[in-house]
């Protein structure tokens, strides 16, 4: 029989790997997505019950809220991964209530872009710091330096990941 350069067994290295399993619990993708999930949830008790809003709502408004000037919705959707029918109807909900307006575009006058309204503004303001303050809760966990070393790593992998890492970047760009 052949040996493999590890010295296994060439039959029984194709075993093993039709009996291997993914330890989702050791799975770094699924790790995150959960983490992810449940931060998410915990922030989300701070606008839902208060101010009616749900997750990809809130997503609009935090992303409106960061920006200097209005963007599109397939900005939006691009910049915090949400499927655009997703967003599309957490822009209706919002341009319903009024927290949000349709701007023309200056480029391109088909086109529209959304800002929050003076009232979507104020509630955006007005939950930061309550936000701030659960991000806070939930990394007690950690020190400040695990703290800033889980901010460092975060960083590596959306570097790697291609993917925008601040908010002046965010700003210039017109879409991911």
């Amino acid at each position: 029989m052949l040996q493999s350069e590890a010295g296994a067994n060439p039959r029984e290295e194709s075993a093993s790997k039709r009996n291997a399993r993914l330890d989702l619990f050791k799975f770094v993708p699924f790790r995150l997505n959960r983490v992810a999930a449940e931060v998410s949830l915990a922030l989300s008790s701070e606008y839902q019950a208060r101010y009616g809003l749900d997750i990809p709502e809130w997503r609009v408004l935090a992303t409106l809220g960061f920006r200097k000037d209005p963007c599109s919705a397939q900005y939006i959707s691009h910049c915090t991964r949400t499927h655009k029918s997703t967003i599309s109807r957490a822009v209706t909900a919002l341009l319903e209530r009024r927290l949000i307006e349709r701007v023309a575009n200056e480029d391109d006058r088909r086109e529209f872009r959304l800002r929050l309204t003076r009232k979507g503004s104020t509630l955006y303001e007005e939950l930061i710091p309550r936000l701030l303050r659960r991000e806070q809760e939930i990394l007690t966990c950690l020190s400040a330096a695990e703290r800033k070393e889980l901010a460092r790593l975060l960083g590596k992998i959306e570097g790697s990941l291609g993917l925008i890492q601040t908010s002046e970047e965010a700003d210039a760009k017109e879409a991911y």
